[in-house]
């Protein structure tokens, strides 16, 4: 029988944590945890999440495509399901402290990620299709605040793993090669 503890750690951008999740495994496979609310009793994670999770959404993504980068007035708990993924996360909160600042993380089942409100989160599918949850604590809906940029910006720096064909709307959504191109000030 095999055991991992879950483990949170820091990023470069404020706020935005990586969680490795708890399991156990047998001959049988792996029990993993997804969420469980004593993780987040912590003092620092709960003055960061406002409540329980008011959506959940489940997208599946073939291989290379590419989905975000969004920032909307909401937290996130994001992770796989299954498949492979490589997050992308994008700080453009103005007056953050590390406002500007890109970090991606290797997705596998077993690592969450939580993106605070107004940081960007985009990924990639790196598996023939990979299942990407949602958590929101607030219900999306249309016109809701937020910001969106091209994934494919120069000056993000992100080195999407599967080369991107940017004409070809099964890699990248017509409306996220259309969004902002992110520019460092």
């Amino acid at each position: 029988m095999s055991f991992v503890d879950v483990a949170v750690e820091t990023t470069p951008i404020d706020g935005l944590l990586v969680f490795r999740l708890k399991q156990i495994g047998d001959e049988r496979g792996t029990v993993r945890e997804f969420y469980r609310g004593s993780v987040w009793e912590d003092d620092e994670l709960r003055s960061k999440v406002d409540g329980p999770w008011a959506q959940v959404n489940i997208t599946e993504s073939k291989r290379g495509a590419i989905r975000g980068l969004h920032g909307e007035a909401m937290n996130k708990l994001v992770g796989i399901v299954s498949g492979q993924a490589l997050g992308a996360y994008l700080d453009a909160r103005e007056g953050s402290p590390t406002y500007g600042a890109v970090h991606t993380v290797p997705l596998e089942k077993g690592t969450q990620v939580f993106v605070p409100k107004g940081v960007c989160n985009g990924f990639q599918s790196v598996s023939d299709e990979t299942q990407y949850l949602y958590c929101f604590d607030t219900e999306w809906r249309p016109g809701m605040p937020g910001v969106a940029y091209n994934p494919l910006s120069p000056d993000l720096g992100i080195e999407w793993p599967v080369p991107v064909d940017v004409d070809d709307p099964a890699q990248v959504s017509v409306k996220d090669r259309s969004a902002m191109v992110w520019t460092k000030a």
